[in-house]
């Protein structure tokens, strides 16, 4: 679903010249691969707007290269659902609804706790450390109101976590899910309020696991899932208000 795709006017060309932030030259993958992670990049972190018209030539321009990878990396992000076709040749960023949204929480809640079920039976003891690792680096920034790190740093938490499920196919699953909400996601991290109750969480999933105790750690992630769906829910709700 496409949210009022809009043509680029002299000013949104500058947003497309500041890609350049993002492009570091390739020197061993294709080039195509490279401007698919670049523009994607944009577009999960917002850089590229929901609704945003992606045009060939533009991305090209920004980018200085030709037409051809920036049209192999749009049919890519089209696969995956980041783009949307908006006419015969043209593209746009995607646009959540809200069902989709919480569809897209609905099916992560199943899958990440499952991860994790499946994590608490298989670790030993020395996995965790990193888990251990990742909560108190993630607590010394939330002290110091450094709360633009907190994202990455707790995506690796989890990411760490359901590594553990000793699952790739599982984990990929998971993985293919997060990136359409990312923007979200980010948003509910500046929240002090969040940000704490969001590692709090954490130390309660890893007291579990020290214990082996499945159906503790699934249940505590299925409603960690849920609290960050509520909340990305209500800041979606803020965004369209005047829809």
């Amino acid at each position: 679903m496409i949210d009022g795709a809009r043509m680029m006017d002299e000013g949104e060309g500058a947003e497309w010249r500041e890609l350049r932030a993002f492009w570091v030259p390739p020197r061993r993958r294709s080039l195509g691969k490279y401007v698919y992670e670049t523009l994607k990049e944009a577009i999960v972190t917002g850089e590229l707007p929901e609704g945003r018209r992606v045009v060939e030539s533009r991305v090209a321009a920004a980018l200085g290269i030709s037409r051809t990878p920036v049209r192999e990396a749009i049919h890519m992000l089209d696969r995956e659902g980041l783009l949307t076709r908006t006419g015969n040749t043209g593209y746009a960023v995607t646009a959540l609804s809200r069902e989709e949204i919480v569809e897209t929480f609905g099916i992560r809640g199943i899958l990440e706790s499952y991860a994790a079920r499946l994590a608490a039976a298989r670790h030993r003891q020395r996995d965790l450390r990193s888990l251990e690792e990742r909560i108190e680096t993630y607590q010394m920034h939330l002290d110091a109101g450094r709360l633009d790190a907190l994202s990455t740093i707790n995506t690796e938490f989890h990411d760490l976590l359901y590594a553990l499920s000793g699952s790739p196919r599982l984990v990929k699953m998971i993985n293919d899910l997060r990136d359409p909400i990312y923007r979200f996601r980010r948003i509910i991290l500046k929240r002090t309020d969040l940000a704490r109750r969001s590692n709090e969480d954490h130390r309660e999933m890893l007291r579990l696991m020290r214990e082996r105790d499945e159906e503790g750690v699934e249940r505590v992630v299925r409603e960690h899932i849920r609290r960050g769906r509520d909340a990305v829910l209500a800041e979606f709700d803020e965004e369209h208000r005047n829809d």
